[in-house]
């Protein structure tokens, strides 16, 4: 009951009262945080049946679990938002920073122009993808897309059409890559909880996420095709507030390359953070393997490989572009880039709010009862609704996956499956693309970000995002049918 109010709620404010998107998740969440908190008998509600199932889980502490239930709702609300921000906060506002310089010195429209004479028109949303899927392996989805945006909106520039194509191109190589490849947070995590291999793990995410993100591109030529998203302005560009598609911001970003940054100049920005967090990925890995070491060396790499750190020196890196940047624009660059990650920090905050807020009101719990007696292939699709359940209702891919796989640890026995355990990994892990809507902070990351409505992102990243899982899906079967033993 307590998450279908919190379901109207977002539905109603955005779609009917058209409230901010801040607001309406701040509002949401502080209604869960209520109900859960104390039911009309006067007892604790549903944040104490959370707190023993986490309790019997041992994934909380004793000392953990009365500090929570010493929290008002107010306070719980307010530290869950604090807490995402000091996740995202750095990451999001640093990216914003390059972002806008690689868009303000050329520097996107130089990485457009090679793109487009490697590939052609014809296969740049594919060559998007791929570049999106590689990228999405050692860093955060919501990053990737901050640094890809800038291409697709070039690309919709030069081309004049096809921006809803660029964007779940995106999202096809990018998202799809976030929930199976390791060492992101989520795959990473779903591997040591059912007991697969690191190694295998990688290969089978490669494997099928590349799959599943080349099939899911024939959905997303469907999908745009049915819907024509101009080229808006949007809260990076403020010069070009509240204007659709125009002369003047089109030609934005139909540019002019003389006087152009270099291709290697413009690519450092991107491919550097990209580099130093996947090489202390690896260490970090190595590390806790106990087959590396530690040393003065170790600690270095595993400080630059931060994604705070990598993005900062990405940002050092893009400081080059500005001396190609309009004199006239150079002053108040970071300062409009600041303004739009504010934006961006708080949504996504408050969105990664809400969804703790659902926690809290005992989602794990309920979905917990669909496992049931099901055993064999069948265990594959019960892992992918389950996760896509969880996933749906608060909102984050990683949470999803990490309590899906707790749920499900006690079915990856060789009694229960007939296969290897990867598959059950690859299954938890493709349940955690749908459904991208209100509750997710990367769909507002994302329709902010590309200047779309609620309700255009609702009918393409949403569905994108539900054609990403089930293709996931089928292919994991497909493998576990034909190779169980991998």
């Amino acid at each position: 009951m307590i998450v279908l109010i919190a379901v109207i709620t977002v539905l109603v404010c955005i779609l009917v009262f058209r409230l901010h998107a801040f607001l309406t998740l701040l509002l949401a969440a502080f209604i869960v945080a209520l109900l859960s908190d104390a039911t009309l008998l006067g007892d604790r509600g549903a944040i104490e049946t959370f707190v023993n199932f986490e309790l019997a889980r041992e994934s909380m502490t004793d000392v953990q679990a009365k500090a929570l239930l010493a929290q008002s709702p107010a306070s719980r609300l307010t530290t869950a938002f604090g807490e995402t921000v000091g996740k995202i906060g750095i990451l999001i506002a640093l990216a914003s920073v390059i972002g806008q310089c690689l868009l303000e010195s050329k520097a996107a429209s130089v990485i457009v122009d090679r793109l487009l004479k490697w590939t052609g028109p014809r296969w740049a949303p594919e060559a998007m993808a791929l570049s999106s899927f590689v990228l999405a392996i050692p860093v955060f989805f919501d990053t990737v897309f901050y640094l890809m945006l800038p291409l697709a909106r070039s690309l919709r520039a030069r081309l004049g059409k096809d921006l809803v194509l660029f964007i779940l191109a995106i999202l096809a190589g990018g998202s799809i890559a976030h929930s199976l490849v390791p060492p992101t947070p989520g795959p990473l995590l779903v591997a040591g909880i059912v007991g697969v291999d690191i190694g295998t793990m990688m290969i089978a995410g490669l494997v099928i996420g590349s799959l599943s993100s080349l099939i899911s591109m024939a959905a997303a030529r469907l999908i745009n095709r049915t819907i024509d998203v101009p080229l808006r302005a949007v809260a990076d560009d403020p010069q070009f507030a509240g204007g659709d598609e125009n002369n003047d911001l089109a030609s934005r970003y139909e540019v002019s390359l003389e006087n152009a940054p270099g291709i290697a100049i413009s690519l450092t920005p991107i491919f550097l953070p990209v580099v130093l967090i996947a090489v202390g990925s690896v260490v970090n890995w190595l590390v806790k393997a106990e087959t590396l070491p530690s040393s003065t060396w170790v600690s270095i790499v595993q400080t630059l490989g931060d994604k705070n750190v990598a993005i900062a020196l990405g940002l050092v890196a893009s400081l080059k572009l500005i001396s190609y940047v309009d004199p006239a624009k150079r002053g108040s660059l970071v300062t409009r880039s600041l303004a739009s990650a504010g934006n961006i920090i708080l949504i996504t905050s408050a969105g990664g709010a809400f969804g703790v807020m659902l926690r809290h009101a005992g989602i794990e719990q309920t979905v917990a009862g669909l496992a049931g007696e099901t055993s064999g292939i069948l265990l594959l699709p019960l892992a992918f609704v389950v996760t896509a359940t969880v996933r749906t209702l608060q909102g984050s891919a990683t949470v999803a996956m990490i309590t899906s796989a707790g749920i499900l640890q006690g079915f990856a026995t060789p009694e229960a499956l007939t296969f290897h355990p990867v598959y059950l990994a690859m299954a938890i892990g493709a349940g955690s693309k749908p459904i991208s809507w209100m509750t997710d902070s990367a769909f507002w990351v994302i329709t902010r970000m590309s200047g779309m409505s609620e309700s255009e992102g609702l009918r393409t990243i949403s569905p994108m995002s539900i054609c990403l899982g089930f293709s996931a899906l089928a292919v994991t079967m497909f493998f576990a049918m034909v190779y169980p033993g991998v």
